[in-house]
């Protein structure tokens, strides 16, 4: 017989940050790996909007399409990894993938969004930096 899992102390161990926010956006779970990635600490986040996190210029999408999964219960990236940019604490750019989760009560309604997410802003950083030689390397033969 196998032991039942504690699912506080995976969310814990995870090495991808795990953020979930409930229906109003509010943050209700904030992983160490999201303190690494993000910043802030669980203390500083939790009941805090993910505007925290969301650049401003992106937040009137974030917010349209948060606001119509609420609604539907139907999330159209529910097996897409997503690569946007977010805000760290300290106000610099980073670049994460993410892939989505609906969290459903017993009566099937949406109770919040699970993101797991990773940070690829060196991976990011590297390949643009190889777009740059490459176009430059190009132009020299040309």
């Amino acid at each position: 017989m196998t032991s039942p899992i504690d699912f506080a102390a995976l969310v814990a161990a995870a090495g991808d940050a795990v953020v979930v926010s409930d229906p109003s956006g509010a943050i209700i779970v904030w992983n160490p790996a999201a303190t690494r990635i993000f910043g802030y600490t669980a203390a500083e986040v939790i009941g805090q909007s993910l505007d925290l996190i969301t650049p401003e210029r992106q937040r009137r999408r974030h917010w349209d399409g948060y606001a119509k999964t609420m609604q539907t219960g139907v999330t159209k990236y529910g097996a897409d990894v997503l690569r946007v940019p977010a805000i760290h604490k300290d106000g610099h750019t980073l670049s994460i993938a993410f892939t989505v989760g609906l969290i459903h009560g017993p009566d099937n309604a949406v109770r919040g969004i699970a993101a797991i997410i990773r940070d690829e802003t060196q991976r990011w950083n590297d390949e643009r930096d190889m777009r740059r030689r490459l176009a430059d390397l190009e132009s020299r033969v040309a």
